[in-house]
């Protein structure tokens, strides 16, 4: 196995891809039209949702408003040089992994068991006749979203914000 992956190589150099993206989306964010906050803002939430979009797996929060407004104010007055430190200075320090609670990590991984022993014990019962017809592969996962997007809502409800 480790011959093999020697002969792989050592895949893509990550600094330079590193490099590359952070061009891509200082790019993208310059050449837009931004005069005001609102446009600005949007700006910041377009590259979060082509990162987030992009890559799989580890997805990054969004800074809050008040600290996309003090980036903004310092970015506005900044001459055309300065701009992109001040872009990639902001990324670095207000940039953070979402990161999931306890209380979604448990729902996710209780939910299937206890997805088929419900399917199983329904199969038994007269009045539920149709859920002999749901294949386990189709149920099984329709209910493990549902009690991780019940999870996150009622998370939300109760504390006020959840990490995304």
């Amino acid at each position: 196995m480790g011959m093999f992956m020697s002969f792989m190589g050592k895949g893509l150099p990550t600094t330079q891809l590193l490099s590359m993206l952070t061009g891509t989306l200082q790019k993208q964010f310059m050449e837009k039209d931004i005069s005001d906050f609102e446009k600005f803002h949007m700006a910041i939430l377009d590259i979060f949702e082509t990162v987030n979009a992009a890559l799989p797996g580890k997805h990054y929060n969004v800074p809050l408003p008040e600290e996309v407004q003090v980036c903004f104010e310092g970015w506005g007055k900044a001459d055309e040089s300065e701009k992109k430190k001040i872009l990639i200075e902001f990324m670095k320090t207000k940039v953070n992994l979402s990161k999931l609670d306890d209380f979604t990590l448990i729902a996710g991984l209780a939910t299937p068991p206890a997805a088929m022993a419900a399917k199983r014990a329904g199969e038994s019962v007269p009045q539920l006749k149709l859920i002999k017809a749901i294949p386990d592969v189709i149920f099984v996962p329709s209910a493990t979203v549902l009690a991780l997007i019940s999870a996150k809502l009622s998370r939300k409800m109760i504390l006020g914000h959840v990490a995304s």
